[in-house]
């Protein structure tokens, strides 16, 4: 058996796991500043078990969420001993049986993988208790156990560190958002009037925000369409909670769109990820084709799903912020610079009953204007005119201010 590690070129390096599987689970987490998954290996078996005991599992799998590089991380590596304490263990270092005898009295929700900053892996464990009507499960604390040593420390709700994400299982994050959405105005008007009821949109996904993780997904009128009214953001460490107005496309519908933009190739769309583009609500998914390779990134605008701006995976991320930035003729603040120039030559271009305004300096960059941006200088340009521009830096600049 082989587990084949591919990095961002879709190089594939095999790694020899006869003693050893990838696990099913992994976890997406925070660490140095991306959103990664996590994934550790495990015993092959029971009789691999009885052979490579002694030594533990000697490590885990990470994976970049964005650019898709996976690397094998080696405890060895790390100055550390292999993982002893896994699913797949048996007796002692099995690690519900482990976890049960320290704890014997906790109700435990779910368990996940992480690593902290330093890499060491850890077991993350939820526990709850059952309130109320209904018997809601409501999140107390975690338990982090070390997967090299079986150390454990627990946690409460308020007093959890930082460098663990997951302590908010998603599904119960959605079954509370749901709740909150069906009782807005009371149990009368979630039977009856429904009132400004909302529910969750099929499908989540997570974004890195000041080092934890959100969950994020678009929440819709009960009476569902193609449309969000916003979103909501939750904080999978404190459960602190955003809610976003802002109404849209729901998240498949920009998938489809995307789809549809590159019809003749056949690729499959991600869920998308929600991002702020100049301020814009805007969706990131990945394009990939039938070997489940990332082949393009694109970009929805939230509001108009039709809006899809393309490019292909080799020109990267930011490639695609400008060209989407300039194709939506958005004002990125924190990329704005001022400019003498002097025109080489000008055109008038009617874009689906618009008019734009394209000029060439004579260093030969090119500045795309709306002629509403001063209509007391724009339909009036020549060749050899010095102006003085605010534009946003991209492959075609785009104009925010023009004075002669």
């Amino acid at each position: 058996a082989h587990v084949y590690l591919f990095d961002s070129t879709g190089k594939a390096t095999p790694f020899k796991t006869i003693e050893f599987e990838v696990s099913g689970m992994y976890s997406q987490i925070s660490y140095k500043d991306s959103i990664v998954r996590v994934t550790p290996l495990d015993y092959n078996g029971f009789i691999k078990y009885l052979t490579n005991s002694k030594e533990g599992i000697p490590g885990y799998i990470v994976v970049n969420a964005t650019t898709g590089k996976s690397d094998l991380i080696k405890l060895e590596d790390l100055g550390l001993k292999g993982m002893r304490y896994s699913v797949n263990a048996i007796l002692f270092e099995d690690r519900d049986r482990h976890l049960r005898f320290a704890y014997p009295f906790e109700t435990f929700y779910e368990t996940n993988f992480e690593i902290d900053e330093e890499g060491i892996p850890y077991w993350i464990t939820s526990t709850v208790s059952y309130k109320g009507i209904g018997q809601k499960a409501t999140i107390t604390g975690v338990i982090a156990m070390n997967a090299v040593d079986g150390t454990m420390t627990k946690y409460e709700v308020g007093n959890i560190p930082a460098w663990i994400d997951r302590v908010y299982a998603s599904n119960l994050i959605i079954e509370q958002v749901d709740q909150s959405g069906e009782f807005v105005h009371g149990f009368i008007n979630s039977m009856f009037g429904q009132k400004d009821v909302y529910t969750t949109t099929e499908g989540y996904n997570y974004i890195e925000l000041n080092d934890d993780i959100w969950l994020y997904t678009g929440i819709t009128s009960v009476n569902a369409d193609e449309s969000n009214i916003g979103f909501v953001l939750i904080n999978q460490r404190t459960q602190e909670a955003k809610k976003i107005m802002s109404s849209g496309a729901e998240e498949y519908s920009a998938m489809s769109s995307a789809e549809g933009q590159v019809q003749d190739m056949a690729y499959t769309s991600t869920f998308p990820l929600l991002i702020n583009v100049g301020g814009r609500p805007t969706y990131l998914v990945s394009l990939k084709d039938n070997a489940g390779l990332v082949k393009m990134y694109a970009m929805i605008d939230c509001e108009d799903y039709q809006q899809v701006v393309t490019v292909d995976k080799d020109k990267g991320l930011e490639y695609l912020k400008s060209q989407y930035i300039s194709a939506m003729n958005i004002v990125d603040i924190d990329n704005v610079e001022e400019k003498q120039i002097t025109i080489a030559n000008v055109s008038y271009v009617n874009i689906s009953g618009d008019t734009y305004v394209f000029i060439m300096d004579v260093e030969g960059n090119v500045y795309k204007s709306h002629i509403t941006i001063n209509e007391k200088v724009l339909p009036f340009l020549a060749n050899n005119d010095v102006v003085t521009l605010k534009y946003t830096k991209g492959d075609i600049n785009s104009v925010m201010e023009i004075k002669k």
